[in-house]
């Protein structure tokens, strides 16, 4: 496996990335209005309720599909970064990948409307791509 199979790791681990944080922000829409009809619960409880609430919180999330869709693919793409890593070194590999997510991740971001400093996040973009190139081009 070589750059493309990187960048195509980096391009799925972005827009899954992007997705996710969609997912997440639906998630908390369904719990505010699921908390709007519970009736309030008492102030007693044991001692790992905390447990119970944070498996509760994971179940939920990962019950919205717009985030366990997402969630799911960008695990396949890091099972996909493990087998680069077996054939490609390591000093390649995490910079020009992660450099394609930051890339990806910013694109599917303003894609979806997300608002962010455009010129700010143009002159990144353009910085990473010029050391993904650098790095690509030496090796």
């Amino acid at each position: 496996m070589g750059v493309e199979a990187m960048i195509a790791v980096g391009i799925v681990w972005g827009t899954t990335n992007a997705l996710i944080k969609r997912g997440t922000l639906i998630s908390e829409q369904h719990k505010n209005e699921r908390r709007k009809k519970s009736l309030p619960l008492s102030n007693e409880g044991s001692r790992f309720d905390w447990l119970v609430n944070y498996i509760e919180e994971w179940v939920s999330l990962l019950c919205v599909w717009q985030y366990s869709i997402p969630f799911i693919i960008n695990l396949s793409a890091s099972a996909g970064f493990f087998l680069i890593l077996g054939d490609s070194p390591i000093s390649l590999a995490v910079p020009v990948t992660n450099a394609v997510t930051f890339a990806a991740t910013a694109v599917a971001g303003l894609a979806l409307g997300e608002t962010m400093h455009l010129l700010h996040t143009l002159l990144g973009l353009l910085l990473t791509l010029s050391g993904v190139w650098l790095c690509i081009t030496s090796s």
